[in-house]
């Protein structure tokens, strides 16, 4: 009898759309075109994105990260400095100013537009309720572009019955990016069930690649004896594709950054398997997972595509001049 046929048989049905989205990949962009064209060091403010594997590839490459801008040394103020893919208050830009600090923001558009989506509520005379997440980088950032008490945290549908409104002030509400779509769609009937004059964002703020993951994870995780999402544990998109895998009839699902991380001893007996990648891993852990599974098990791999995505988001112009080489075209893909 041959290796193969000893082994047990397993289908893999892998998720499309899955891992990076075009926000990452044009903020994994921005640092490395600014390391070929500055040198090292580029400070980076934050993880760029929410992955070891992302943030320890550009470490190699010369980036720095820091969490505040005060621990950039005096010596290095000339050095760029790089905002993170979730956005950063207004404070943080104005430090940088103050510090006559060259910056190269690497906010994701789309988050952008839920900062413009809050600011025209608030212009508008509204106070502003953002859905989300308490102390997510995105939540923090989006907090920060309106002055304090013009925003309030709605986390649960709880908070919703809770929340009382200013007096004689109207109401408008935008959503983290990243959040469970059905999760969102429940706070917010609760919201306009008690405030039925609250004002929507003009377009919808759960970003593409948010809703598009969690619809491929939902097709693949019926009747799936296990279901992995490849993200790391301070990833809300990441997070959120293991609960929707879970409520879709996943039997369990699992968090991992790594193939490391799969407890093997205690998988059982199984023969279907999710796969997904939260918006910052990269394909190539995809791979690595694939590929010890197959060591293991005559894998299978069946497709469970929802949808293709072709968006791109543009560097800024001061970036737009450098070339990469192929290893680092295969690095910014999450490839290498």
């Amino acid at each position: 009898m041959s290796e193969i046929q000893k082994k047990q048989k397993l289908t893999v049905r892998l998720c499309g759309p899955r891992g990076f989205c075009a926000g990452v990949d044009r903020a994994i962009q921005i640092v490395v075109l600014a390391l070929k064209k500055y040198g090292a060091p580029v400070y980076v403010r934050h993880e760029i994105v929410h992955n070891r594997y992302v943030v320890e590839g550009l470490q190699e490459r010369g980036a720095v990260f820091v969490e505040e801008l005060d621990e950039i040394p005096a010596e290095h103020a000339d050095r760029p400095v790089v905002f993170s893919a979730h956005g950063v208050p207004k404070a943080v830009p104005a430090d940088a100013k103050a510090r006559n600090l060259f910056y190269l923001d690497a906010t994701c558009p789309l988050v952008s537009k839920v900062h413009k989506q809050a600011m025209r509520h608030q212009r508008l005379g509204r106070h502003v309720l953002l859905i989300g997440h308490a102390g997510h980088p995105e939540v923090i950032g989006t907090m920060g572009q309106l002055p304090e008490g013009a925003v309030t945290l709605i986390e649960t549908v709880g908070d919703a019955t809770r929340f009382t409104p200013p007096v004689g002030q109207e109401l408008g509400f935008v959503t983290q990016t990243t959040l469970s779509v059905e999760d969102t769609a429940q706070i917010i009937e609760a919201l306009q069930k008690r405030f039925p004059e609250l004002q929507a964002p003009s377009a919808e703020s759960i970003c593409y690649a948010t809703t598009n993951r969690q619809d491929a994870v939902k097709k693949a995780a019926p009747g799936a004896d296990l279901f992995l999402v490849v993200g790391a544990p301070n990833s809300s998109n990441s997070r959120r594709l293991v609960e929707v895998a879970e409520r879709a009839g996943a039997a369990r699902a699992l968090l991992v950054q790594r193939a490391s991380e799969i407890p093997w001893e205690e998988l059982g007996a199984i023969s279907v398997l999710g796969l997904s990648a939260g918006a910052s891993a990269p394909e190539i852990i995809v791979e690595e997972i694939i590929d010890a599974f197959a060591e293991r098990y005559d894998v299978t791999v069946d497709l469970a595509v929802t949808a293709v995505e072709r968006e791109t988001f543009p560097v800024m112009r001061e970036l737009r001049d450098v070339e990469l080489t192929k290893t680092d075209m295969a690095f910014v893909n999450g490839l290498g």
